[in-house]
């Protein structure tokens, strides 16, 4: 196992989790309806009274945080936001296949030097063709000391050093060589899968238009003013305004390559989940996008009455999952009672209303590699008993259950969980706190047990399985050779059959020893107004169509 990839993980934990956190309600915006909120909504009706034009509203319940794709942090709206107008080299689409966005190839015949081939259609807005040059000059940025973007993890890249830094000032990194006008090469100090480069480099690695943002320099670019109105994008959108807390509204790029959008005006509303049902009833609220918009569960069935709405149930993706600190909880014996007390199936019915599902690792049946023949472990109160006097243990500890305050559902089901391990002889203490403190208490060990929603990518899981399960300092603190050596198998091959049984290996051990409990894989409800077509909710690839987007009159 290659162990600088877990050590920056956890560099960038909080930028990661933003990306698993997407259905918490820690990250909403305010309830409070704003005079901006009131100001956009005015335009879009005024517009479309006004000149005709197709304007679609999406919601969201996830605040930005930039639109800058040198400062971008892995969070799910930061990361289409931005895509929209700079586009990233591949994107998995709805059924999990890696789709070409800016490149229109990515290959590698020793799993250590990748081609990247750019689309030779591929054009900025000004009419300048995409370049490989574009490319390297925007690695060269996010691998910049000055800018200092450490959600990137470039290190993994010759010539760039172990904190994912090139030295000040470098003006070519070893392993990003320009070939050609359109192709570039990219080259790793270890063995990755080509998956594992797609889906943790490909899909974040948003390009700039060098002749365009070469004028500045790296110390101007992270608060260069051209980011808050670009005037030349390789997307289909360019962005007019926005608000980080409140909405975000783009107009159509003429020019765009692939074609020029049916929707004239696309505006991204942040709003608190409670507003959701109201906006898509009014239907100042278009559509919805699975891991962006938080709906609470008590209006699911409100939302799924309505007669001018589409719903459309995501694929389960997002692990509500329990870390078990073993450097504190040392004994396997207790950690299965932990898991075999747990009733999850009722928690998952009463408090999710099924929508979900029960298993037993990291991988859910979203997943390609997912081993249907791992049964989870079911509710056993009297198994817990014995194993825990096989284990000697006197209940005289408390744990302490350390849990997001702003997911009110796990709240409950950690309520819940205590209750069901305190009839079995084991004390536990839920500490609720916002996910800012959540994740400062996740990088020390002064937890026993730490709860967060973590979506972990079907098709690649490997990078979020090595550094959870890497042992001292990671969130599990949990070490195994076998689990290490089968993680490793997972780069070197691309056969659906072989990754299965080595992901298996790593969930099976996960079983046994429980490191990490998942106490349930939630669907996420979306939703569609029926006037919009070509559009469908979806965990991937929402917007990777969006040109073909349209409204009905």
């Amino acid at each position: 196992m290659r162990k600088g990839f877990p050590k920056v993980i956890s560099v960038v934990l909080a930028a990661a989790m933003a990306l698993a956190l997407t259905a918490c309600g820690g990250s909403q915006a305010t309830t409070q309806t704003t005079a901006a909120q009131n100001a956009q909504t005015e335009t879009v009706a005024q517009a479309e009274a006004a000149t005709g034009e197709k304007i679609v509203n999406v919601g969201v319940t996830n605040t930005l945080e930039s639109l800058n794709p040198l400062l971008l942090n892995g969070g799910e709206i930061n990361k289409y936001a931005t895509g929209l107008m700079f586009l990233p080299l591949m994107e998995l689409d709805k059924d999990l296949n890696f789709q070409p966005m800016l490149a229109d190839s990515i290959t590698t015949e020793d799993n250590r030097n990748f081609i990247v081939h750019i689309d030779e259609e591929a054009t900025w807005s000004d009419g300048t063709p995409v370049t490989a040059a574009d490319v390297e000059y925007t690695v060269l940025r996010l691998a910049s000391p000055v800018i200092a973007n450490t959600a990137m993890m470039y290190y993994v890249f010759e010539g760039v050093g172990d904190d994912g830094f090139v030295e000040e000032g470098a003006t070519s990194i070893d392993g990003v060589k320009v070939i050609d006008e359109k192709t570039i090469q990219f080259t790793t100090k270890d063995v990755m899968s080509l998956n594992t480069f797609q889906n943790s480099y490909a899909r974040y690695l948003l390009t700039l238009p060098k002749h365009k943002v070469e004028q500045y320099s790296e110390a101007e670019l992270s608060t260069a003013e051209w980011f808050t109105k670009p005037d030349v994008v390789s997307g289909p959108y360019v962005v007019t305004d926005y608000d980080v807390d409140h909405y975000i509204a783009y107009t159509a790029n003429e020019n765009y390559w692939k074609g020029v959008p049916k929707i004239d005006k696309l505006n991204i509303r942040i709003v608190d989940g409670s507003q959701i049902y109201a906006g898509l009833q009014s239907g100042e609220i278009d559509i919805t996008q699975h891991t962006m918009t938080d709906i609470p569960m008590q209006d699911y069935e409100s939302i799924e009455a309505l007669e001018n709405v589409d719903i459309v149930y995501g694929s389960p993706v997002t692990n509500q999952s329990m870390f078990i600190q073993t450097a504190n909880i040392p004994d396997a014996k207790v950690r299965q009672a932990m898991l075999y007390a747990i009733d999850r199936e009722k928690i998952l019915n009463e408090l999710m209303k099924g929508h979900g599902e029960v298993v037993d690792g990291f991988l859910s049946s979203a997943s390609p590699y997912f081993d249907e023949t791992i049964t989870p472990v079911t509710y056993d109160p009297e198994k817990a008993k014995a194993l825990l006097a096989e284990a000697g243990w006197d209940g005289s500890k408390t744990l302490q259950f350390y849990v997001n305050s702003g997911d009110s559902t796990f709240v409950n089901a950690a309520t819940i969980m205590v209750a069901q391990w305190q009839a079995v002889g084991i004390k536990a203490e839920v500490k609720t706190v916002d996910f800012a403190t959540l994740m400062s208490i996740s990088g020390t060990q002064d937890y026993d047990i730490l709860a967060v929603q973590y979506t972990y990518a079907p098709v690649d899981p490997y990078a979020d399985m090595a550094w959870l399960l890497g042992g001292e300092g990671s969130w599990t603190g949990y070490g195994n050779d076998e689990v290490n050596t089968a993680l490793a198998g997972t780069q070197t091959t691309l056969d659906a059959a072989e990754l299965t049984s080595l992901y298996s290996v790593v969930n099976k051990k996960v079983q046994e020893d429980v490191p990490m409990i998942s106490a349930y894989v939630i669907s996420a409800l979306g939703a569609k107004n029926k006037r919009l077509e070509g559009a469908e909710p979806s965990v991937y690839g929402f917007f990777n169509d969006v040109q073909n987007w349209d409204v009905t009159q």
